[in-house]
């Protein structure tokens, strides 16, 4: 593993595949979203672009008023 960078709180190092590691202060491995916001801070990775999720709230909202219209006639029916 290659150190890239070294600080008081912790170390990061690249590994082989080219994959980021996280050390604390006590030699003690960072992991889950504590490692995720170090290394977005560094600028190591990017974060996920999140998809966009208004196209299908959309189409949800226009099938809707066409399924209450057939059952608003058919109360006015009887």
């Amino acid at each position: 593993m290659k150190l890239v960078k070294s600080t008081a709180e912790y170390n990061i190092y690249q590994k082989r595949n080219n994959r980021y590691g996280v050390k604390g202060a006590k030699n003690k491995w960072i992991n889950g979203e504590a490692k995720v916001a170090i290394l977005l801070a560094e600028d190591l990775v990017k974060a996920p672009a999140t998809k966009a999720p208004e196209p299908e709230a959309a189409a949800e909202e226009e099938e809707a008023p066409a399924e209450e219209a057939p059952a608003a006639d058919a109360s006015e029916e009887s």
